[in-house]
């Protein structure tokens, strides 16, 4: 509800509180702390729950300006970060959750300098310069400034040797859980940020569904393949049932077998080739088939976040996001635990604190499911 329409709820049944009144308890004081802590302890929990997340993104305003909200999840827990920004940056600094970002510049930060596409040369200066040490971001703007003293030129560089710099730390730092697999779409935020990268199949289908050709013998092919590609998918939410070496590698076969498919039709042949050479991503669930060939459970956060948006189109204040984000946290989570969330709320206001928290919730209910994540 916006909160003129909360104001007005109370109204009606001769409550008489103003909306500046109705602002300051949702955003302001020690009852909003108490969630803010607990959105916190779902977030670790729900990263120590699984080896893997789930991620999404969508628009958002905030006082007008566009802003992102990422959707970290899994199926125990959904937390709702809004960023100004949407980089590998933003991505890191949600899964630190709330660590500083540093920056170490190791072995695999120098890869990813390679990957990211850094001249051998600017490679050259950052090791004689920072080779194995780690940096805050006072010195890493530092180095950037001496690496490029023309303010207008070299902004792409310099951004992605922060990320290089800062993907290395988080993958190395012990304080928070390292994500081993995030399942997402192909938004370049995502690459790079987690040792591994699962691609939701759906995503990559809906490009084949944009297709739309005129010319008969083109629709016949198009349809044709869509037709071998969601057969395939069916064969992935198979295996997932009843994995197997066996099946794994006769997937991986099928897998070239589809996607070097020639067709007549010039635009199918360019998506399929596309597809092809996302293998590693799109069959992840080979590898750990825990995960989803789909990433629907972060796309359901993101619907949650477009009906918040028909409510009221932008929140007013970085106050009033955060405490947005916190309940949304709150009241998702709760939903997939099966806990009452106005019960829950209700006991924490109340300061009863009767109910268990949602952290505690979210690893007995992955203890009890995923058992053998206790081993690892």
């Amino acid at each position: 509800m916006s909160e003129p329409k909360i104001a007005e709820f109370f109204n009606n049944f001769g409550i008489y509180i103003s909306q500046p009144t109705i602002s300051r308890m949702l955003t302001k004081g020690p009852d909003i702390d108490i969630f803010h802590r607990e959105k916190a302890e779902i977030f670790e929990a729900g990263l120590n729950s699984t080896t893997w997340q789930n991620i999404d993104g969508t628009g958002a305003k905030v006082c007008g300006k566009n802003h992102h909200v990422q959707i970290v999840c899994n199926p125990f827990y959904s937390a709702f970060f809004t960023c100004e920004h949407k980089d590998r940056l933003t991505i890191i600094d949600i899964l630190l959750c709330g660590d500083p970002r540093l920056y170490f510049f190791n072995e695999e930060a120098f890869v990813l300098l390679e990957e990211l596409r850094i001249s051998g040369k600017m490679m050259s200066k950052i090791r004689d310069a920072v080779f194995d040490r780690i940096l805050d971001e006072e010195q890493m703007r530092n180095l950037l400034d001496r690496l490029f003293p023309n303010p207008g030129k070299g902004q792409n560089n310099r951004l992605r040797i922060m990320e290089a710099g800062a993907i290395a730390w988080y993958h190395n730092q012990t304080n928070v859980p390292v994500v081993q697999t995030l399942l997402s779409d192909a938004g370049p935020e995502y690459k790079k940020t987690t040792p591994n990268q699962g691609l939701c199949w759906i995503h990559d289908g809906r490009h084949y569904g944009k297709l739309n050709p005129v010319v008969p013998m083109y629709r016949e092919s198009l349809e044709n393949f869509k037709g071998r590609y969601w057969d395939y998918y069916q064969k992935l939410l198979d295996y997932k049932d009843d994995p197997s070496p066996e099946g794994a590698e006769k997937l991986s076969s099928e897998f070239d077998d589809l996607f070097s498919t020639v067709t007549d039709y010039p635009a199918l042949n360019d998506r399929i080739e596309k597809s092809k050479a996302k293998k590693a991503g799109l069959l992840a669930i080979l590898k750990n088939p825990e995960i989803d060939p789909h990433n629907n459970t972060a796309e359901l956060g993101a619907r949650v976040i477009a009906r918040k948006r028909d409510v009221s189109l932008h929140t007013m204040s970085a106050e009033g996001t955060t405490s947005q984000d916190t309940m949304l946290t709150i009241t998702e989570t709760a939903r997939k635990l099966g806990v009452n969330a106005y019960n829950h709320i209700f006991d924490r206001i109340s300061r009863k604190f009767e109910l268990s928290s949602l952290s505690s919730l979210i690893l007995k209910m992955a203890g009890f499911i995923m058992p053998r994540l206790d081993s690892s």
